[in-house]
């Protein structure tokens, strides 16, 4: 539970039809087995007590009450096992009969929450045995002991408050007010729904996106554990469709495999902060009066099963990334188009220096031109080699040059560096950040002054996590009049280019190609012997993967430097060392909250994604604030 993580459970036990001592020992043998696993949330089927297929028999006394004392046999059995238990049982209250969940925890019986909606349409009967529950909650009466019984009850744990949980019964979640809406407001982070869905023929996708999609409206984690192996097949099958979401995203899926539990972990921290940071999301606006029941759990470090993506701006698979890195480009040009016809300029200079950035910017330009049908010959790129070119990336930038048809200017900027360390007084032998920033400000003075002689924009060409780590010259690549890769990080520059290498004919290919293999480098310290790069950037501020992945857990989502710590440990288990990760983190807080001064005077440019350190949209941060917090917190962990 520490870090906000819930590690959560859904099994779909192997029943007999009618049976409730079968079916109770198969559901207690699966909460021993989620005790060893260290599950902390465990949600069984809808009627798992006696099965959902019982039909008529649900109006015969004997199976009701020995429901009941399954139930409570089960109830028993959860003493000093530490977890929150979840099972479907039909109860009688009165006259009258409920298709209830109930709610378990350590030997206690929290709450009995019934089913609000019931189908009887189609293949549904449910009316001719149960009733809907009642408006208002009330209490039950089992075996001569009170309990709450209603649909608005929360249950919330005392030692973790963000983890709050509330119960929706299958029909529940398909018609177009569910409950769980209500139950969010309230401020539930976690929906269980306890289900009986029968499987035909594309119920199952349908299913899913349902699940994801309540997930993702209510910000918050929804487990959905379905009946499966054992249930009447007179007319039916049930395969057992279980699903982990979070917040749009499913964690976990089974089908068809009874008495196995599907365990992930819901971080209800995560949904508590996006709540918090989405000012449209009202807890307050629920109108109805909820009972909060409160219990107790040991908060403990969960073993992490759930998937964290050492790629986060990447997407997995081949044909998500192709449709992200078409919509990133389209987004892109469509930015700049808008500015190059609003100022009237007559062309676009970019800065090439044969590597991944100005490589992206520079098809990006050739993109809005060919959307406003102006000849390419009006782009000009301007390669600039200085002390630190090496003959390959002066090369690629010149074959790219040719390869987009577009005008080339090859501006050396040594003679005039020297001349300016003169001037200044500088030793040239002392190869220190005077040395290295009095080129890159040479070079945007040439850019500048170039777009001046020619009519046009300099557009930028620095990335996001240069940005976040502040690795710009102030006033040099840090400035432009328009900056297309200013919210790209680093690790999706380089599939951006790779798709276009994909999409390109031949003689892009191999320019695009080779530029993918060159090392990242700024290239303004003189080349080895050999002639090949000297300064390799991720050697001196560290991996960009890392730093990437730093930047989306704590700007996205708000995340502590020990939790980022504990993500980035499990996401990157065998690629770094722990000592390596933590050394670069350190690096990375150091260096974003020193750099703020950058970032706050930044040139405009589009926003693609969820992540952006733009000063006049989702990145507000004085340029004086303490890092002193973040780094306790890391050092403390």
């Amino acid at each position: 539970m520490r870090d906000g993580f819930i590690s959560c459970a859904a099994v779909s036990p192997g029943i007999k039809v009618a049976d409730c001592a079968y079916n109770s020992g198969r559901i207690m043998e699966a909460i021993d087995i989620a005790c060893e696993r260290q599950v902390r949330l465990l949600v069984f089927p809808e009627l798992a007590v006696t099965g959902y297929t019982c039909a008529d028999l649900f109006l015969q006394q004997a199976l009701i009450a020995d429901a009941r004392r399954a139930l409570l046999e089960i109830v028993s059995h959860t003493a000093r096992k530490h977890l929150v238990v979840v099972v479907g049982v039909p109860l009688a209250r009165g006259s009258k009969l409920y298709n209830c969940a109930a709610v378990i925890h350590d030997g206690d019986l929290l709450g009995i929450v019934p089913k609000t909606h019931l189908p009887n349409y189609q293949e549904f009967y449910e009316r001719r045995w149960f009733n809907p529950a009642p408006v208002d909650n009330d209490t039950i009466i089992l075996d001569g002991v009170e309990y709450p019984f209603g649909t608005h009850l929360l249950f919330r744990c005392e030692d973790l408050p963000d983890f709050r949980l509330a119960v929706e019964i299958c029909e529940d979640l398909w018609v177009p007010a569910p409950p769980s809406i209500s139950h969010a407001l309230a401020g539930a982070t976690i929906i269980v729904n306890v289900s009986a869905s029968d499987e035909v023929t594309g119920k199952a996708e349908y299913r899913k996106t349902l699940v994801e999609g309540q997930s993702a409206r209510l910000l918050c984690g929804y487990i959905y554990c379905d009946a499966g192996e054992g249930e009447s097949t007179t007319d039916l099958v049930f395969t057992g469709n279980n699903l982990i979401c979070e917040d749009g995203i499913c964690l976990a899926e089974q089908s068809m495999a009874p008495d196995v539990p599907l365990i992930s972990e819901i971080d209800v921290q995560k949904l508590v902060l996006e709540r918090r940071r989405l000012t449209t999301f009202d807890e307050h606006v629920c109108q109805r009066k909820y009972d909060e029941i409160c219990f107790s759990l040991p908060v403990s470090v969960c073993p992490l099963t759930r998937p964290v993506a050492r790629q986060p701006f990447v997407p997995a698979s081949d044909l998500d990334r192709n449709r992200r890195c078409e919509t990133i480009l389209t987004i892109q040009a469509l930015g700049l188009k808008k500015r190059l016809s609003h100022t009237g300029v007559r062309s676009a200079v970019v800065g090439l220096s044969g590597g991944l950035d100005s490589t992206l910017a520079l098809l990006v330009v050739v993109r809005a031109f060919d959307a406003l049908g102006w000849d390419r010959a009006r782009i000009v790129a301007v390669t600039m080699p200085g002390f630190g070119t090496t003959g390959r990336t002066k090369g690629n930038a010149q074959a790219l040059a040719r390869a987009l048809g577009v005008t080339l200017r090859i501006v050396d900027i040594s003679r005039a560096v020297q001349l300016h360390f003169s001037d200044i007084g500088h030793d040239p032998s002392v190869r220190d950040v005077t040395y290295e920033n009095s080129q890159a400000r040479e070079r945007t003075q040439i850019l500048m002054d170039i777009a001046n002689q020619c009519g046009g924009l300099v557009i930028g060409t620095g990335d996001l996590s240069e940005l976040a780590l502040g690795w710009a010259t102030y006033n040099g690549d840090h400035m432009s009049m328009y900056g297309v890769n200013a919210s790209i990080p680093k690790t999706l520059v380089r599939h951006l280019v790779r798709y276009a290498a994909d999409c390109g004919e031949d003689s892009l290919k191999r320019v695009l190609y080779d530029i993918l293999d060159t090392p990242v480098s700024p290239e303004l310290l003189p080349a080895s012997e050999d002639g090949t790069i000297s300064q390799v950037t991720e050697d001196i501020v560290g991996p960009y993967e890392l730093h990437d992945f730093f930047l989306y857990h704590m700007v996205r989502w708000g995340f502590a430097p020990s939790k980022i710590l504990r993500l980035a440990l499990h996401a990157f288990d065998s690629v770094y060392e722990p000592a390596v990760v933590r050394k670069w983190l350190k690096v990375f807080y150091r260096r974003f909250f020193s750099q703020q001064f950058k970032r706050s005077c930044l040139p405009d440019g589009p926003k693609v994604g969820s992540v952006t350190l733009s000063p006049r949209g989702d990145w507000r941060m004085p340029s004086d604030a303490s890092a002193e917090v973040w780094m306790h917190d890391l050092e403390s962990c």
